[in-house]
C-alpha cells in the first residue's frame, strides 16, 4: 500500500464506498463524485486488468477496449509487481460469477 494516498479523508472515501449495497447507489455515487470520463477511465481499467487476467494479448485488448499499449502496459505491471488489488478484486468478481 502507498502510505502517501493514506490520509484520514481517503480513509472516509474508501469507507463511505464500503457502505454501498448496489450497483445502482455505485452509480449515484460515482456520478455525483466523478465526471462520466473519470468512471469511464477506471472501468476501462479494470476491463483490460480482467482481460490480462485471462490471458489476452496486447493486440487484442487495445482493439476491444480502445486503450492505449502504455495502459495496459501500467495495469499489466500492477497485476504482476503491485500489491495484489486487481487480483483481489478479479477474483471476487470471478467467484461470484461462477457462484451465479
Amino acid at each position: 500500500m502507498n502510505n502517501k494516498l493514506k490520509s484520514k479523508t481517503v480513509d472516509m472515501l474508501f469507507e463511505g464506498i464500503l457502505k454501498l449495497e448496489t450497483v445502482e447507489e455505485c452509480y449515484i455515487f460515482f456520478e455525483d463524485l466523478c465526471t462520466i470520463h473519470e468512471i469511464n477511465s477506471m472501468a476501462q481499467r479494470l476491463e483490460v486488468a480482467n482481460l490480462l487476467f485471462e490471458g489476452d494479448t496486447y493486440t487484442a485488448i487495445g482493439d476491444k477496449t480502445g486503450a492505449s499499449t502504455a495502459t495496459i502496459s501500467r495495469i499489466n505491471r500492477c497485476l504482476n509487481y503491485g500489491d495484489g488489488g486487481y487480483n483481489t478484486v478479479l477474483e471476487r468478481l470471478k467467484e461470484k460469477n461462477n457462484a451465479d
